[in-house]
């Protein structure tokens, strides 16, 4: 028969369990602490920053002519390449010139008319002046000559003018361009009859330098703009005079800048915004009228902004936000209002101040509180082109 264990045996192991415990201070192991993230982390600074208004706008010709025919007459030939560019001076179309040079020859004929009757009635007047002095003719008879004289004086003035119209009418024959210019197609083919009035246009010439860009600003983007100067967020340029940068569709820069040359005074009641126009060179005649094109006014500046990588800024559901590192070198949750994108550079109009440091690479592996072992940012990325701020 097996004898069955006392009580106290029984207890005897956990007995000693407990004197062990006791003897190591009956405290758990401490847990270890989190080890430090390396991140790249950069201190934020204040300065000025470009500013640039973007909109959209159309070009067009600081000077399109209308080309039409100033005499009536068959047009003769085409002298141009239609879409080609045009010197001024260059010949565009001509018409028949015979009936315009018939003319003018008729007219120079009445000219000569009228000075040999001019040359006769003041070979005449000097005859009859002595003898009328002499009262060997009557005042009548000097008179006579006088007013005969004088009227040939007239009418060669009226020949030489019916001279000079016939000379302007042939030379209207040869249709010139007045600009150097782009040229439009032909409205009118040869052999067609053309005539002074509504249906003479013949083809337009486009000047290309300068060139205009219109487009318009809203009411409240410039309501925006004077609050943002009135309180000292933007300076004006010196003097106040804005350049104006032109961006093509395919995103290449035109590398001359323009000027604003005209705004209008009111704005449109039916669009709710006002006109503004710029000009700009354009000797390569790279812009063409008629063009959609992205048009950014620059000059203005952001007084003491603080711009941040756009890789350091992330979004949750809150919003942006930021990582910065405080004193302690651990990471703090920081929400961020964001204005305008510079490049790769956002501006950040509130949430931080300058001094602080914020991580700009290795912000997924963070939390609130986890050390950070900060170090030197790498280079931006290649894509990545420094521009203006816009507003």
């Amino acid at each position: 028969m097996i004898p069955t264990p006392r009580p106290s045996v029984l207890w005897l192991p956990v007995a000693l369990c407990a004197v062990s415990l006791a003897a190591c201070g009956g405290k758990p192991a401490p847990e270890a602490e989190p080890q430090a993230v390396p991140a790249a982390v950069i201190t934020v600074t204040g300065g000025d920053v470009p500013y640039a208004a973007e909109f959209v706008g159309e070009t067009e010709s600081s000077q399109e002519v209308e080309i039409r025919a100033r005499v009536e007459g068959f047009l003769e030939s085409i002298a141009y390449r239609e879409g080609s560019v045009a010197q001024k001076g260059d010949v565009l179309f001509q018409m028949d010139r015979k009936p315009f040079e018939a003319s003018l020859d008729a007219a120079r004929a009445e000219l000569q008319a009228q000075q040999a009757r001019l040359t006769t009635a003041s070979a005449n007047l000097k005859r009859v002046g002595p003898l009328a002095a002499e009262d060997a003719l009557s005042q009548k008879d000097l008179d006579d000559a006088t007013g005969t004289k004088d009227a040939a004086a007239a009418a060669v003035a009226g020949a030489r003018s019916r001279v000079q119209q016939a000379e302007i009418n042939l030379s209207y024959t040869t249709i010139r361009s007045p600009v150097n210019g782009v040229t439009s197609f032909a409205r009118k083919q040869p052999g067609s009859f053309v005539s002074p009035g509504p249906d003479s246009l013949l083809t337009y010439v486009s000047a290309l330098d300068p060139m205009r860009v219109t487009f318009s600003v809203s009411e409240n983007e410039q309501l925006r703009f004077n609050r943002l100067m009135s309180d000292g967020t933007l300076k004006a340029p010196p003097g106040g005079k804005f350049s104006v940068e032109i961006v093509l569709a395919d995103g290449t820069t035109v590398p001359a800048p323009g000027h604003i040359t005209f705004g209008e005074a009111s704005f449109s009641k039916e669009t709710g915004t006002f006109l503004v126009r710029a000009e700009l060179p354009n000797k390569d005649g790279a812009l063409r009228p008629g063009q959609f094109v992205r048009v950014r006014v620059l000059g203005a500046t952001w007084v003491d902004a603080i711009q941040l990588p756009q890789r350091a800024v992330m979004q949750g559901p809150q919003g942006n936000f930021v990582w910065v590192v405080d004193v302690e070198s651990k990471a703090q949750f920081r929400p961020v209002s964001v204005g305008p994108l510079t490049g790769d550079q956002w501006l950040i109009s509130e949430g931080l101040h300058p001094g602080e440091r914020v991580v700009v690479d290795g912000g997924l592996k963070l939390a609130p509180g986890v050390p950070v072992r900060p170090a030197e940012p790498g280079p931006a990325p290649p894509s990545a082109k420094s521009q203006p701020a816009r507003g």
